[in-house]
């Protein structure tokens, strides 16, 4: 039988447990994942009882009434609080979500945030998606155009052609659909990945857009796309209620029909 080993300093250790103030009456448990570079060792899981009667109902106000209160040390993203930035994304309960939207009341027992999966740790609940980005910028997210846009107003767009778009642009790059999806998991540097290839597609469907042949060109190989099995997580955890998947399958259907 073979034997499996875990890298070095790879396993999730207990770690501290701050208790919540003497007298609190509703409290909530929250399990975060804290790893320190300059430290180094295992990462652990620190323990914080917060007093939900003296905190806002997102997980996001949670986290920063740690960050301000409790432990100035914790780290993560956050910048809108509203759901358009895609900062706060981050593995909470088990699912890919916007610590901003998710309310703290719908996780029934101790609330358990870990960065988002199969990206390497910067610090604590920060990931680093430098690479996920320079994905995004070799799908040259613009509008390209051979003909100069007209002089007395915008390029025209009939409202059939603008529906089209609909369910696309809204997409923030949180990246929770990526890091969500084991095809990614298992090629991170040659499949694209859900949320570049929906953005990806939101320039092959904009009729204003002429590049539509060289866009194509650049999936037509055994990677970039193909490697998309409609597993679905992308669509279930999509903090927006997007539908990476169906994009992906418009792409193929391009790419079938220009063959």
């Amino acid at each position: 039988m073979a034997d499996f080993f875990l890298p070095k300093n790879s396993k999730v250790v207990a770690g501290r447990h701050h208790l919540a103030p003497e007298g609190a009456r509703r409290v909530k448990t929250f399990r975060i994942y804290r790893w320190d570079p300059e430290v180094g060792g295992n990462p652990r899981l620190d323990s914080y009882d917060i007093d939900l009667d003296q905190c806002a109902p997102m997980v996001l106000d949670a986290l920063i009434k740690i960050k301000n209160e409790i432990d100035t040390t914790l780290t993560f993203r956050r910048s809108c609080r509203e759901g358009v930035c895609g900062s706060c994304a981050m593995n909470i309960d088990g699912t890919n979500t916007l610590a901003c939207l998710k309310y703290t009341d719908d996780v029934k027992s101790d609330v358990k945030i870990y960065p988002l999966p199969h990206l390497p740790v910067i610090k604590d609940l920060v990931p680093d998606i430098g690479a996920i980005f320079d994905q995004y910028r070799s799908i040259k997210p613009w509008l390209q155009n051979d003909t100069p846009p007209p002089t007395d107003s915008e390029r025209p767009q009939s409202v059939e052609e603008r529906a089209k778009l609909d369910g696309l642009w809204e997409c923030i790059l949180c990246f929770c659909c990526s890091t969500a999806c084991p095809s990614y998991w298992w090629n991170p540097d040659k499949y694209l990945g859900p949320a570049v290839l929906l953005q990806a597609y939101r320039w092959l469907a904009d009729s204003r857009d002429t590049k539509t042949e060289e866009r194509l060109d650049q999936f037509n190989d055994a990677f970039k796309v193909y490697r998309c099995h409609t597993i679905m997580n992308c669509t279930r955890t999509c903090p927006k209620s997007l539908n990476p998947a169906q994009a992906i399958g418009e792409i193929k259907k391009k790419l079938v029909v220009r063959v």
